[in-house]
This record gives C-alpha cells, sequence and structure tokens, in this order.
C-alpha cells in the first residue's frame, strides 16, 4: 500500500503506537542504523570538511537521494553546492598585550586569552586600541533595551560580558526575567556580540569568560587552538572583525582593577537600563602576529520534491554530515571521531523522510532535504545556504533540523530545545499527542543549545524553525524513565562528545530516535499542502525579522 504522508487519518493511525509499546511508526530504525553503521565507518575518516572522508560521504547521500527518486537542489541542476571555506589559524606564541597607565603586559594564548582572527590578512596588527567596556552589548529594541548609548566603537576593542543582562539577576532586579532569565536568548551568544560589535565599527573584541554564563569551561574555549573557519566572504572587512576572542576572568577582573573599576560592581551596573559604555581609562590593547590563511571547498547535499501548486514555498528537513575528522588517539587507539550520533543518524533521518515523502502524492509546496557541511566549524555550510539560498527565505515555510538523537530507546516525552519560540511546537505536540506522548521543553536552556545548530543560520533570518537535539535533557524512557534518560545524556557528552567513541554500538536502542523523525514526518505533511505560514511568537527576538517580509508571503 502506498504511503500518502498528507492523508491527515492514515498519518493518525500510524503514528498512535502507545508510548509504553513504541509500536513501529513510519520511520524505520533498521534503516536509521543502516545509514549510521556506513557513514560513521573508518574508511570515512570522521568526515571532515574537505578531508579524505568527504568525497566519500557526498557521494553515499546523493546517491541515496537518487535511488529515492528525488531531484537536484544544488548548484546548477546538480545535487550539490560548493561552500568554499577559509581556515584560519593564530600562532601559539602571538603577540597579544594589554597596556595599562603606560604597563605593558603580555597575554598568553590559551592560558590569559584566546584570540582568534578570520578576515584573511597576512598579518593582523593593532596598536594600541583603546578599550571600552560595554556590559553584555545588547541591543534589543523589541525589549526596551540599549547597552551602548550611541558610543562610538570606532578604532576600539569592546569588552563584553557573557549571557543576558538578566542571566545573574535577583527576583528584586527590575531586569529579572527580561531576557528569559537563565533561558539564554540570542543576545546571551558570544557570536552575537561579535556580530554587533562588527555593526558598531569596533576593530576587535573580547569576551570575559565566566563558566556559568557561557555554559563551558576555558578548556572549551582553548580546545581549537587557535583555528577556525568562516565562509569565503567578499567583503570580509565589513562581516568580521580583525580579532576576536576570550578573556580570562582574572585577567579581566586584573584589568579593570588598574583602570580604576570594580569588576562585579561594573557587571551589576551591566543589569540596568540606563547603563553606559565605560571607558578602560588608561588602557588599551595590542596585537601583533602572522595569521594562516588556507582555502578549502566543501560541499552541501541538497535534494528537493518540487511543489506541483507553489512550487516557491518550500519546507526543509536537515541535518550537518560533517564530523571532527582524525584527533589524538583514545585509550583504545582509535584516532577516528566517527559523529556517530552527531550526527549521522541526523543525516539518516533526513535521508528516512525523504524516502517517506517521496512515497506519497506529489506535494504541493515544495520539499528541500539539505545535508550541510561545516557545522562543527561554526554552522558554515548552512551559513552559506542562507546567504544563497536555492528558494526565498521569505517564502521558506519552517526548517525542521535533526542533530543528535537520543539512542536509547522507547521514550514517553521527546524533548524541545527552544520551547516557546513558535507555532510549529502546536504541530509537534500534535503528533506527540497522537503517539501517546508529550513534548518536554529543553532541561538546560542556559546552555543555548537553540542557537548552536544549523538551523539558527536562517532562523536568525526570519524562518520559523525547530530542532530535535537529544541533548537538551534526558528524555524520559520507557525503561528507566528520567533517571536513566539523564544518564544517557550524561555518558554521551562527557564520554563521547566530540570524540572516536561517538561510534555506532550495537547497543544503540533506535526506536525512540524513529519516532522523533516521525513527529517531524508529521508536522511536515500538516504543512505541505496548508495554507498556513507558521510564526514566531511574541517576545521572540525573531518576530519583527519575519515581519519585515510578510508582504512576499501575502
Amino acid at each position: 500500500m502506498t504511503f500518502r504522508p498528507f492523508a491527515a487519518l492514515a498519518l493518525a493511525a500510524l503514528l498512535a503506537a502507545p508510548a509504553l509499546a513504541q509500536a513501529p511508526g513510519i520511520i524505520s530504525p533498521d534503516r536509521l542504523a543502516d545509514h549510521v553503521k556506513v557513514l560513521a565507518a573508518d574508511e570515512f575518516a570522521g568526515r571532515a570538511p574537505g578531508g579524505p572522508g568527504e568525497p566519500l560521504t557526498i557521494k553515499y547521500l546523493v546517491d541515496q537521494f537518487k535511488a529515492l527518486g528525488l531531484e537536484p537542489a544544488g548548484d546548477n541542476g546538480g545535487w550539490t553546492q560548493e561552500v568554499a571555506l577559509n581556515r584560519f589559524v593564530v600562532p601559539g606564541d602571538a603577540g597579544l598585550s594589554l597596556t595599562v597607565n603606560g604597563a605593558t603586559q603580555p597575554l598568553v594564548q590559551t592560558r590569559d586569552i584566546m584570540a582568534a582572527s578570520q578576515r584573511p590578512v597576512d598579518r593582523v596588527t593593532i596598536d594600541k586600541a583603546p578599550l571600552v567596556f560595554v556590559g553584555y552589548g545588547v541591543s534589543a529594541p523589541e525589549r526596551g533595551w540599549d547597552d551602548f548609548k550611541g558610543v562610538d566603537l570606532k578604532g576600539k576593542v569592546a569588552v563584553f560580558l557573557i549571557n543576558d543582562p538578566d542571566f545573574e539577576a535577583t527576583a528584586a532586579d527590575p531586569v529579572a526575567g527580561k531576557f528569559g532569565g537563565k533561558a539564554a536568548t540570542y543576545y546571551a551568544r558570544w557570536s552575537y556580540k561579535y556580530e554587533e560589535a562588527v555593526r558598531r565599527g569596533a576593530i576587535g573584541a573580547l569576551i570575559v569568560h565566566e563558566t556559568a554564563g557561557a555554559a563551558y569551561p576555558w578548556t572549551t574555549v582553548v580546545a581549537s587552538n587557535g583555528e577556525s573557519f568562516d565562509v569565503v566572504r567578499e567583503h570580509p572587512e565589513t562581516a568580521k572583525l580583525l580579532l576576536q576572542g576570550w578573556l580570562q576572568r582574572d585577567v579581566a577582573v586584573d584589568l579593570f582593577r588598574k583602570a580604576g573599576l570594580d569588576f562585579e560592581a561594573e557587571k551589576l551596573r551591566a543589569r540596568t537600563a540606563g547603563f553606559r559604555p565605560v571607558a578602560l581609562t588608561g588602557a588599551s590593547f595590542s596585537a601583533d602576529y602572522p595569521l594562516k590563511v588556507d582555502r578549502l571547498v566543501s560541499q552541501n547535499v541538497l535534494a528537493k520534491i518540487p511543489g506541483t501548486t507553489h512550487p516557491d514555498e518550500s519546507i526543509m528537513f536537515s541535518a550537518h554530515w560533517d564530523a571532527f575528522g582524525i584527533g589524538p588517539a583514545d585509550a583504545s587507539g582509535d584516532t577516528v571521531r566517527h559523529g556517530a550520533a552527531d550526527d549521522a543518524i541526523g543525516v539518516a533521518g533526513v535521508i528516512e523522510l525523504a524516502r517517506a515523502f517521496a512515497r506519497g502524492a506529489k506535494p504541493q509546496r515544495t520539499l528541500v532535504f539539505a545535508l550541510w557541511t561545516a557545522e562543527e566549524r561554526g554552522l558554515l555550510g548552512s551559513e552559506y545556504y542562507a546567504e544563497h539560498p536555492g528558494f526565498p527565505l521569505a517564502k521558506m515555510v519552517a526548517n525542521f533540523t535533526l542533530d543528535v538523537l537520543q539512542t536509547a530507546g522507547p521514550s514517553r516525552d521527546v524533548v524541545l530545545v527552544g520551547a516557546g519560540q513558535n507555532s510549529l511546537e502546536a504541530l509537534l505536540a500534535k503528533g506527540a499527542a497522537l503517539q501517546g506522548r508529550v513534548v518536554t521543553p529543553d532541561a538546560h536552556p542556559e546552555r543555548a543549545l537553540f542557537y548552536r545548530a544549523d538551523h539558527f543560520s536562517v532562523a536568525k533570518r526570519g524562518v520559523p524553525v525547530l530542532l530535535l537535539m537529544g541533548i537538551g535533557g534526558g528524555p524520559d524512557l520507557v525503561t528507566g524513565g528520567r533517571e536513566a534518560g539523564d544518564r544517557w545524556v550524561t555518558d554521551y557528552t562527557t564520554r563521547c562528545y566530540h570524540q572516536p567513541c561517538d561510534n555506532w554500538s550495537p547497543a544503540w536502542d533506535l526506536r525512540g530516535a524513529a519516532a522523533d523523525v516521525d513527529l517531524i514526518l508529521f508536522s511536515g505533511s500538516e504543512l505541505m499542502n496548508a495554507r498556513q505560514w507558521p510564526d514566531w511568537n511574541d517576545g521572540s527576538e525573531f518576530k519583527a525579522l519575519r515581519a519585515q517580509t510578510a508582504g512576499e508571503r501575502n
């Protein structure tokens, strides 16, 4: 019998699997496993962009879409979109220093500072640039908040606090809850702060590292060892700072003290709407080092099922194919960082979604299946697509992203990262109810996972998105409950995340992952022949962006 995804009754019947049994849905756990076994194999060499495993990876993905009868949606009628990348390396002995009241203090890369440069220049030179403390560096008109107050940052280095102005607020603070409290908004992210510094004309930006606010320790900050990536840009000087990076908290506290300021007092002041930037009197920052820049070309893989009635309206299903390639050997001697859960299983989910949709009648809206490169290098493949889209983003109905699905078996719930953002969540809840399950919000919104996956490249351009990411919180497993789910998350994130042991295991139970992918199938099926346009909720930082393109949808 041919499955027709848009037939609501048939789909409802197939999805209506009691949670305790997790009866088979439409997505096959065995097929998911088959893809992961291939993509995580040693010969794929950890799927690094531009690495030895990329050609094998691209061939496998394209062959899957071809076999399903999809059409290519890449460059020039092909299956891929070329993504030109720059790889930047700051030397370990880079010349970096602070000067305060005539006394110069060298800064040691990875110990005191973690500096990066993403302009393709031969040498980075900053000569005693003035330092300006800009608080949390937030400009949010919709929340009545402006940390900059029109202060000129041209030629200066901006010093930021990490996270939102209300992250450490008490209930008595006027700012409490204005940015979601412990739940991070985009304004909390380091990427936003760098972007804002560019917009304000700064030559550089330094973020004071604090583990709680960053949601990761200094060891994570320095793990890149001076290496960073960016897409090749026509005008990088208008998009990237000459220098960006992190400053150790102790170094920052000492800097403020020497400039006549109390760091904790300034943090407290930054939690008020009346905050104004303050120059660090007598203090400046200098840098002088050669920058190594290499160029490589990687590829996104793109396929489609064209819409019959509204082909310019698209619904996207996506995951990232890249992992971390070859690295240091683990205790077993394995050097391949296989990327099985992160994110071969997401890729498998997208392929199986394509299989399910291809078996049905043609949709009225175009369905796009995107597999991104260079997510682990900063969401770069999806960012490149967002800058060079194959379909207009104003008419992208929704993006559904799969990144690290859980491998621990059937669950009573599906964990949603970024809960409360938009109306797509209602579709997810409807589908979960048909399965006898519920939606559980991310248990750790302070980790800002919603801003750390590929869907964000289109979200920040206004497209409504929905992210399924199994490490947002432990699922309520049928066997073992929430405690067992949390134990799975902790074990994976502390032991295998970005490590060689993120590999396929016969101990995996992908019934829960398959049920989650079924929910995305249900949500896409509800939208592909509809005339509704999902939207961001009031209070979301992306609602105004979507509103700017409303005329194109009307």
